[in-house]
């Protein structure tokens, strides 16, 4: 068997021994095929590293998983349209503003963060998206991104914005929330790129080098004239209400509201990013777990409206059952957020009662 990084992982791996969370909690057990799910679970209980199966020349023994071949169809579709388009180079505006106004130099920032230019350039993003589900269209497509950090702060941010708004928050603190998202991972800029993006294993002193990125980001914030709220998440996004989470172990009111809110978006969009061997998660897929586990490590008030946020904006939207049916969403059941209703042909499918079948995709 060999240890590898969960972000190494691909689907068809064959798991060598059981994986286990905090309380001996079993996360997968040894033997198990990986699929986009199990991959998905690991990153969500913040797993790290996992033993695999290898064969004797120390490759990893890979079984075929009809599961992650997907077409692309749709993801062409959208960048063919000229939104698509308004909204790339938005987007790719506020990635190279992010890296102009924020960089590092000598373990500092190099030059002080001017928030209200940052949210402008943001909000030229925001001006060509109409809703939550446009959003998410829009970033399925974006997969000739590379650069991790800025990148993935562009897009929690997105998503913060459309949280405040369903938390029907004031102007201000919606600005605010959209600034936490996109400062959130700043300490990873004292990071060596090569760590970030390193494909093989990495050493102690490398695993630990991300792990204090919380730290080093709010180091880095500290001094700057910036609100509180935004510093913290810096330092927080990554505590979880049980206790599980680091760089403090922080529990329930301990963790700043702010930061329990980006946290919550920050692994969402995790989940949903797209990877070499397969397009993004589908969005069911990654509310789902949240649905299933996410509430020992989640506000229960955050959790259920960003759920309902996502949800709701799926109504009317076309979807793949994995049974290949297809049909259109008609109802969501706020007591079963990821098991909406859906109308295929002239029928109704209440997935909440059929157990066996879910959503695989839009499409």
């Amino acid at each position: 068997m060999k240890l590898i990084l969960t972000e190494e992982a691909v689907p068809g791996m064959i798991v060598a021994q059981d994986v286990y969370g905090l309380n001996d909690y079993l996360i997968i057990p040894g033997g198990s095929e990986l699929t986009n799910h199990s991959i998905t679970r690991l990153k969500f209980y913040a797993i790290s590293q996992i033993y695999i199966e290898v064969n004797e020349d120390g490759e990893p023994e890979q079984r075929e998983n009809m599961e992650n071949i997907i077409s692309d169809s749709y993801a062409e579709y959208i960048k063919k349209t000229p939104e698509f388009k308004k909204f790339k180079d938005a987007y790719q505006a506020i990635t190279s503003d992010m890296k102009e106004m924020i960089s590092v130099i000598g373990g500092k920032l190099s030059q002080p963060i001017h928030s209200e230019k940052l949210l402008k350039s943001m909000g030229s993003v925001l001006e060509e998206t109409r809703n939550g589900t446009h959003i998410l269209h829009m970033l399925h497509c974006m997969r000739d991104s590379d650069d991790v950090t800025y990148t993935h702060s562009v897009n929690v941010a997105l998503f913060c914005n459309a949280f405040g708004h369903w938390l029907k928050m004031s102007q201000e603190d919606i600005k605010v929330l959209t600034l936490c998202g996109l400062l959130h991972d700043i300490g990873k800029l004292l990071v060596p790129s090569a760590i970030i993006s390193k494909a093989s294993k990495l050493t102690t002193m490398e695993f630990d080098l991300i792990k204090n990125h919380p730290q080093d980001g709010y180091l880095l914030l500290e001094t700057q004239d910036l609100d509180e709220r935004v510093k913290q998440s810096a330092l927080m996004h990554h505590e979880r209400i049980d206790g599980s989470g680091y760089p403090k172990g922080l529990k329930g009111d301990q963790i700043d509201e702010f930061s329990q809110i980006v946290a919550i978006a920050d692994i969402y969009v995790a989940m949903i990013s797209p990877r070499v061997y397969r397009r993004p998660n589908c969005p069911f897929e990654a509310m789902s777990i949240f649905e299933q586990e996410g509430y020992k490590k989640f506000n229960t008030k955050y959790l259920l409206t960003f759920l309902e946020g996502m949800a709701n904006t799926y109504i009317n939207c076309t979807v793949r059952l994995n049974d290949d049916r297809v049909g259109e969403i008609v109802m969501i059941d706020s007591n079963n957020i990821t098991r909406p209703v859906v109308k295929v042909d002239n029928e109704f499918i209440d997935l909440k009662k059929e157990k066996d079948l879910f959503i695989q995709e839009l499409i």
